[in-house]
């Protein structure tokens, strides 16, 4: 089960050279170097252009930020223009889809709209000249418009379109002209960049056999991996609907479940994370044929890195070695005293979680329940005469008993030291990623890797989400889940079960998996050729 934590925003040259960051509150980000063209950040206004790896909004709240976007009589001059320009990439974000820009756009008259062969020839232009020359050429000129050009960028207008006409302002029309205009440029400047951020496909891997042969000649596998390879063992992921964690802990009434995992929430009130964890903390014995497949290329000497989203900790129990594995966002191996740092291992607080119950530090509970001093009472605020006084709650003995109900009070409370609670170590929002993340990555991963295989994971999370991006443009990627990935072009992907793609692969590499793989062959169709699409499944 991977673990969302907090995005990181990242810009990404042309060039293969590529360095990590600092951020402006000194967090490690994967960022490669930047654009170094002036206009490209001039048409932006923002110095990091590729919007954030987040959770894609859905389209109506997208034109619902739009709507109050417009509502800004001049969003050049607005005070609020960092709000602006995250309005725009959730908006971009949202209608980026390499599948139905063309669609949605359909009913605008063909003037409005690039066609095909418009659009390989603007692409194939902006990358022969540019972006300075190529906005001089095509823009400047008045050859097309920003709004029309944006269409040979897979942006679909036509939803635009239609709230900029539904809306009404009580600026003056020239005034609301400049706003809309205004939109659409920096649109189309975000668009450009995205554009030119991605990777493009290398021609000469298409299809599942051009894979097989990657795996059988390739040395240093970098392999990602998230929720899907987990879920068959009957571990849910975050983001599935109905089925995912998420999605229940929605129908138990709790309007925003990723509270759950907040780190200040937690530190206020840990109850409510330990009441619903239980069931992100398997207590598995076994593991997948993913694990397993991943595991082979350990044993083969080909696997450089697993980087694992999935606080599980399968991997270990896989037999992945410590020196392979980075877990991105932690795992339930371990729990750390929020008060004396005191860690355990996770198995031993496992029955106190499956409980719901909070779990507190053994070695914080036996030094309090030591005889101690009374401890001095200190002087609270009188209550009015209506507030009904309970009297204090005795102690014998005078030693600490963890469960008195903290509510229980009076005049005259006491400071009565309390045992620290015993956090797993799994990365909250609020918390930054080991920094063993990005020195491996860093100065290990990035000169070595020669194929990288995503496998079981949407990449919606920064920064796992950005490693594709931040690698050199030459390294194969392969895609392995059951719905496409449309924000990152990968060379091959192959659509379906992972255990089931995972074990087709092994029975045409020749491989014995030690962690399952099937002999018996799967079903295997192209669907798209040009993309490099294939579907697996079951024979």
């Amino acid at each position: 089960m991977s673990l969302p934590t907090s995005n990181a925003s990242t810009s990404r040259s042309i060039p293969a050279s590529r360095v990590i960051l600092l951020d402006d509150d000194d967090e490690a980000v994967l960022r490669p170097t930047p654009l170094t063209d002036e206009d490209a950040l001039k048409l932006t206004s923002h110095d990091n252009g590729f919007p954030k790896q987040d959770e894609v909004r859905e389209e109506q709240d997208a034109r619902g930020d739009l709507e109050e976007l417009l509502a800004v009589e001049d969003v050049e001059e607005s005070d609020d223009d960092d709000d602006v320009e995250e309005y725009l990439e959730d908006i971009l974000h949202t209608l980026l889809e390499t599948e139905g820009a063309t669609e949605q756009d359909a009913n605008l008259p063909p003037s409005e709209v690039c066609t095909p062969e418009e659009i390989t020839h603007y692409r194939s232009l902006l990358r022969e000249l540019g972006t300075n020359k190529f906005i001089e050429e095509t823009v400047t000129t008045g050859r097309t418009t920003p709004r029309k050009l944006c269409t040979a960028f897979n942006v679909a207008i036509t939803p635009i379109i239609d709230l900029l006409s539904s809306l009404s302002d009580s600026s003056e029309p020239e005034d609301q002209d400049d706003a809309t205009t205004n939109i659409w440029y920096r649109l189309l400047g975000m668009a450009i960049m995205r554009f030119l951020l991605h990777r493009q496909k290398l021609p000469q891997y298409n299809t599942i056999d051009n894979v097989v042969e990657l795996l059988r000649t390739r040395k240093n596998i970098l392999v990602i991996t998230g929720a899907g390879i987990s879920t068959n063992l009957g571990i849910p992921d975050f983001r599935s609907k109905d089925t995912g964690f998420y999605s229940k802990m929605s129908a138990l009434g709790i309007d925003n479940p990723e509270d759950i995992f907040d780190l200040q929430r937690f530190k206020d009130d840990p109850k409510l994370f330990f009441e619903h964890a239980g069931e992100t903390f398997p207590n598995l014995k076994t593991y997948s044929p993913t694990h397993g497949f991943i595991r082979l290329l350990q044993d083969k000497d080909k696997l450089l890195t697993n980087y694992t989203q999935n606080i599980d900790n399968l991997e270990e129990v896989a037999g992945i070695h410590e020196d392979k594995l980075i877990q991105c966002h932690g795992s339930w191996a371990s729990a750390t005293c929020m008060t004396c740092d005191h860690k355990v291992r996770g198995s031993s607080i496992r029955e106190t979680v499956t409980k719901g119950k909070v779990p507190y530090c053994p070695v914080c509970i036996q030094r309090l329940s030591q005889p101690a001093p009374t401890p001095q009472p200190v002087q609270k605020r009188k209550r009015s005469p209506t507030t009904t006084i309970n009297k204090p709650t005795k102690r014998r003995n005078n030693t600490f008993d963890f469960d008195v109900d903290a509510s229980d009070s009076s005049d005259t409370d006491y400071n009565i030291p309390q045992p620290g609670v015993l956090k797993p170590d799994i990365t909250f929002f609020g918390e930054q990623l080991p920094t063993r993340f990005f020195d491996r990555f860093r100065h290990h991963d990035m000169a070595r890797v020669d194929l990288v295989l995503v496998i079981g994971t949407s990449l919606k999370v920064a920064p796992v989400s950005e490693i594709p991006l931040a690698l050199p443009p030459e390294v194969p990627q392969v895609y392995v889940s059951r719905e496409v990935c449309r924000h990152v072009v990968f060379d091959v992907t192959l659509l379906g079960d992972c255990d089931v793609v995972v074990g087709e692969l092994v029975r045409r590499a020749g491989w014995q998996s030690e962690g399952g793989g099937s002999g018996q062959g799967a079903v295997v169709e192209c669907t798209d050729e040009e993309k490099g699409w294939w579907a697996v499944v079951n024979g």
